[in-house]
This record gives C-alpha cells, structure tokens and sequence, in this order.
C-alpha cells in the first residue's frame, strides 16, 4: 500500500452527512440505488451529493443494474463512479459507455474470489451474507482476505466501525476502507459524529507504523 488509505462513506442520505464526510476527508461518499433502508431515487441522491468538493468522488451503489439504469443515475446524481455488485456488465465496458470510475463489490467466499478485476479503479470485498450485497454490519474474515492476497487496487468493508477499522488497516492494508451501518444511529440514519470519528481513526491508522504496510 503506497500513502493513506482513502476512506468511502457509504449508505448516506443527507446531505449534512455527505458535507460532513467530505469535511472530514473522506475520498468518496456513497449513495445507494439497491433494495434496502438505504435506497435513495435519482433526485435524492442529487440532492444529497450537490454542492461537495470536486475531489470527493461521488459514488452510486447498484445491484445488477442496466447499463441504461446506470447512465440515467450518472447523469442525473453526478455521479463520478459507478459500484457493481452481482451484475454481468464488464467494467471496461462500464468504463468507456460512461465515462466514470468502476468499483467492483465482491462478496469475499475464499481465494477464488480475490483475482481482482483490471478494469476496476478498485474491487471492493464485503462479507458474503446470503442474498444481501452490503450494508449489513457482518465483517468478512480478514485473515482469510490477506493470506488471499487480493491483487490491487481493494478495499475492504463489512462489520467496520470507529473502534475496529485501525486493526483492519493494520491486518489487511488496503487501499480503502467502506464504511455504511458502522456510522448510523439506526439503520439508514448515519451519525456524523460518528463519520467524523471512523475517518480520524483511520487517518490515524494509515499514518501509523503499524498501518503503513
């Protein structure tokens, strides 16, 4: 891993939260056009990322979407990237029709999962909770993730919060770090408190030794 590991904040649905996120150096904010108590339409999500900084990236969370589903929400939300999860669409095709970053989500079952995807900015490994694709609070098996060697760029999410993600850093060294239910005081109602807090622990962490693999 070369420099700080960059910070995705996930799941948000205010704006206050994504200015918040993006004040406290976030590297991107997440909105999510999936099933779920998270799920923004195309004019929310608008809403909700207008007006950050140009160097936040601005991502929209699908599953097995079209590739016309896609190029409505990027268009109309602004987005800067697009995340896939369960869905057939290749990333370089993704990638050239859009003209926007590709993260891959990856549900993490075992090495045969870590081959990594080289049209993704980066491959993105959650827990692999039957039928769900994030945003669950279940924490993938990080020993595992790291004697995969996952090729870079990844990221890591899943279970992560304020008081676990330096150990993540430490035990995984990843790119990014996603976070999502790890920052809510309910489901779908993220605490900014906490967003403040889960970005200056990893901050730390990144800068550390210890997280500096």
């Amino acid at each position: 891993m070369t420099g700080a590991v960059r910070v995705k904040i996930c799941g948000l649905r205010t704006s206050q939260a994504a200015r918040a996120a993006a004040a406290g150096g976030a590297w991107a904010v997440g909105v999510v056009f999936a099933d779920g108590p998270r799920r923004v339409d195309v004019p929310t999500a608008a809403r909700v990322l207008d007006g950050l900084p140009d160097h936040v990236a601005r991502v929209g969370v699908f599953v097995d979407p079209t590739l016309d589903e896609l190029a409505a929400a990027v268009a109309g939300a602004g987005l800067t990237h697009v995340q896939l999860h369960a869905s057939g669409l290749r990333s370089a095709r993704v990638r050239d029709a859009l003209g926007c970053g590709v993260i891959r989500g990856v549900r993490f079952t075992g090495p045969e999962a870590a081959a990594g995807d080289p049209d993704a900015c980066v491959v993105l490994y959650d827990a692999a909770v039957p039928g769900l694709h994030g945003g669950t609070g279940v924490a993938l098996d990080w020993a595992a993730l790291a004697a995969a060697a996952p090729a870079r760029p990844f990221g890591v999410a899943g279970g992560l919060h304020p008081g676990n993600v330096a150990r993540a850093i430490a035990a995984l060294a990843p790119d990014v770090v996603d976070v999502s239910s790890g920052v809510e005081s309910a489901p779908g109602v993220k605490d900014v408190a906490l967003v403040e807090q889960f970005l200056a622990a990893a901050a730390a962490a990144s800068s550390s030794p210890q997280g500096a693999a």
